[in-house]
């Protein structure tokens, strides 16, 4: 295609029905109306009739479609746009790029390799037109219009085929400030850019006010929609339980109540309607069911020895984990994609589904596992959405059905567990494998593992058309067959729109908890008048620390103009010291626990392949200069001064390595430096609350010999005083929650305001 998409949209016009848009495929005009002609036909059938159910219409195209295109709608796996080469940090440069004749997309060959797996990808073009793929994973962060131009020339690529299904491209949430994390929030600062989900939380948490995700929600449904991305991967419902999960900073917390709360609004938001997805919506892709947090020590799936979820404690799983899923039921999220890992019966109680019979926890993951994606999402809580597994479960990921091979894994995931979409590799050819073995004799001469049938490691024509028919269903609910075409220029006005920035802006201060005072804040003009500051930031590298402190500092003189900066803290009569730290590396296994001391060249035990501590150790450092925080603090002590620390909180930190030298603390959730800053000069009043409780300390995560944890994996830290021992508790019987100089408890919805 030599031709621009975007130049080059033909619009039909509907009297009381949906605009149809198309660069090259014919409509078709009948009884006054237009039609785009879907299937080829050139008729007003089922499937070009949109007057007809988005279900409807689904059923009549799978009875169209080719065994081979169908099988391609299957699978979605990363893309790559030719002008962002670099999608994310943890994605290799792609050094094959062919433009196609439009100067737009990737018509290149490569091999690509992730955490995922590996294997031969062509270009662009040849993977619409010839493999016939429509589900893509984007992970780089393009400018609106460069996004619109893209998806545009995909959608026109498929228009040339014989038959037209829209190319679907999905993104991990945008929307957020932090740290990108390939595979959890892919981009950040081209969308307005709101403090992360655990600081959205903490100001609902603290203001009771819910039309923070309404406005959330909202912006995130325009300005996506305005770019035609029109699927997300988000949001975490997980209720944290074990703090050492290290995807805590993708939810909003550990209480189920508010969890819920916002997903009752936010999915909704986000799709356009109490009733799913609308054409002016965002498919919403619920993670991680059944819950991700109750993590056997904190171990992350992604590698072996997270493969376990943990239930140690009777009901855990009907009284914390799964009812932050029921919005995604009730307000008909688009899909739910299950977690990686899988239950461990032998160390977990026995625990009951919504009618009070016991759950069987069968050993596999929950991609795979019949009981809680069949019998539990969809028969007892009434999902009637799509299941979209986690990425790479079929290949590096395939926890409890390492067994098998490929193309069993993918039958027994979509044919016996309900699944009807795979997230990791186009394994169209594997596919195609297990398709044909449900009738070539393959089983005549290889046997398959005991307890496994082979009627459930095959994809059957009954098993491979409810799952397309449930994804077209998609498509057909959004008007993406009839218009899927956005305005470069119009998604660039949407992005840019100032009014969802300043709003982003506003819960960036509400996200800000304040957990100590000692008559230090607000920093006024009169208690600032004559008063030398000495300010510094700290992060996990020494290099990344010294950058922003230059950039803390030039902030400072920026927003106090004749604020006298030192850099000498035994001259200053005020510290401020923005901490930032960060324990472990994501899609990586930790040599111990992951550690949640705020700590430099600490000790700490390693651990065996099977998560218990061993007499080895090795050092860990969450924060380069952590070492260096008391001499700070006495010196400015020593001057008279007082010190006042921010900590951002991704994960839940302990925090006793900070608090014991300050005289006051907050504590923001990735929210901008400018935000924490407004609220310690006094330009905001604090209103956070937290949405995690903050432990103690090493004592109440302490795995004894056998790896179980003095404080229970499965229950949140508001709760974990209920089964902590007895000698642990203090005199008012608490035991997890840290307790500071001030005799306050760091726990879920404390926090503090100026009088």
């Amino acid at each position: 295609m030599a031709k621009k998409a975007s130049d080059n949209i033909k619009i039909y016009k509907n009297p009381g029905g949906p605009d149809i848009g198309t660069v090259s495929r014919a409509v078709i005009e009948k009884d006054g109306l237009v039609f785009k002609d879907i299937d080829g036909s050139g008729e007003v059938t089922a499937v070009n009739d949109w007057r007809l159910a988005p279900e409807e219409r689904a059923a009549a195209y799978v009875k169209s479609l080719t065994v081979k295109e169908k099988i391609a709608q299957l699978f979605i796996s990363d893309w790559r746009m030719g002008k962002y080469p670099k999608a994310s940090p943890m994605s290799p440069k792609n050094e094959n790029i062919i433009f196609d004749e439009s100067g737009i997309l990737d018509d290149g060959e490569i091999r690509n390799k992730t955490i995922f797996g590996e294997q031969y990808l062509p270009g662009t073009t040849k993977l619409i037109k010839e493999w016939f793929n429509r589900h893509l994973i984007l992970r780089a962060n393009p400018k609106p219009e460069d996004l619109a131009d893209w998806l545009n020339q995909m959608h026109a690529v498929a228009e040339e085929c014989e038959r037209f299904v829209p190319v679907q491209v999905m993104s991990n949430s945008r929307n957020e400030n932090g740290e990108v994390v390939y595979g959890m929030n892919d981009a950040s600062g081209v969308f307005a850019t709101w403090p992360g989900t655990l600081g959205i939380a903490a100001a609902v948490k603290g203001t009771g006010d819910l039309s923070i995700v309404d406005e959330f929600a909202d912006c995130i449904r325009r300005e996506w929609y305005a770019t035609g991305l029109r699927k997300g991967y988000m949001y975490m419902a997980d209720c944290v339980t074990d703090p050492r999960w290290q995807r805590t900073f993708g939810t909003f917390g550990e209480e189920p109540a508010l969890i819920a709360e916002i997903f009752s609004r936010l999915i909704p938001g986000i799709q356009g309607s109490e009733e799913g997805v609308t054409k002016e919506g965002v498919s919403v892709t619920v993670k991680h069911f059944p819950g991700g947090g109750a993590r056997e020590n904190g171990f992350d799936p992604h590698y072996a020895a997270g493969q376990w979820n943990v239930y140690a404690t009777p009901g855990s799983l009907q009284k914390y984990h799964l009812p932050p899923f029921l919005p995604a039921v009730k307000y008909h999220a688009a899909s739910i994609m299950p977690y990686y890992s899988k239950p461990a019966a032998d160390k977990s109680a026995v625990q009951q589904d919504a009618s009070g019979k016991d759950i069987p926890l069968d050993p596999y993951g929950f991609a795979y596992n019949k009981v809680f994606i069949d019998d539990i999402l969809r028969g007892q809580m009434g999902f009637q959405g799509y299941i979209n597994s986690d990425t790479g479960i079929i290949h590096n990921m395939s926890w409890g059905v390492e067994m098998l091979d490929v193309p069993e894994r993918i039958g027994f995931a979509v044919t016996q567990s309900g699944v009807d979409m795979i997230s990791g590799l186009f394994d169209n050819e594997a596919g195609m494998e297990a398709y044909e073995r449900a009738s070539n004799g393959y089983y005549d001469s290889h046997e398959l593992p005991e307890g496994i049938r082979r009627e459930d490691v095959v994809l059957t024509d009954e098993s491979l058309d409810r799952a397309v028919a449930r994804t077209l269903a998609e498509l057909f609910a959004q008007g993406m067959f009839e218009q899927p075409y956005a305005d470069p220029q119009e998604a660039a006005r949407v992005v840019n729109c100032q009014a969802d920035w300043d709003k982003a802006a506003r819960v960036h201060r509400q996200s800000v908890v304040l957990l100590k005072n000692q008559d230090v804040l607000p920093l006024t003009a009169e208690k600032l008048a004559g008063k030398r500051v000495y300010a510094e930031a700290f992060h996990k590298s020494a290099e990344a620390g010294e950058a922003a402190t230059k950039a803390l500092r030039e902030m400072l003189a920026g927003m106090e103009p004749g604020l006298e900066l030192t850099e000498d803290p035994a001259r200053a009569d005020y510290g401020i010291l923005m901490i930032s730290p960060s324990s472990g590396e994501y899609f990586n296994a930790t040599p111990g626990y992951l550690e949640l001391d705020i700590c430099e060249d600490k000790e700490v035990c390693n651990v065996t392949p099977e998560g218990r501590p061993t007499s080895e150790t090795h050092r860990e450092t969450t924060l380069s200069g952590a070492n260096r925080i008391p001499g700070i603090a006495a010196a400015v002590h020593g001057n008279g001064g007082k010190v006042i620390a921010n900590i951002n909180i991704p994960l839940a930190w302990e925090v006793g390595n900070v608090e014991r030298y300050v005289d006051t603390l907050t504590v923001g959730f990735d929210t901008y430096p400018s935000a924490t800053l407004d609220v310690m000069f006094g330009r905001f009043s604090p209103v956070g609350k937290l949405p995690i409780t903050l432990p103690r300390g090493d004592e109440v995560l302490a795995v004894d010999a056998e790896g179980v944890c003095v404080s229970p994996n499965d229950v949140p830290g508001y709760d974990k005083d209920r089964y902590m021992p007895d000698e642990m508790k203090d005199e008012n019987g608490k035991a997890y929650a840290y307790r500071d100089s001030a005799g306050n408890y760091y726990e879920l919805g404390f926090g503090l305001g100026y009088c």
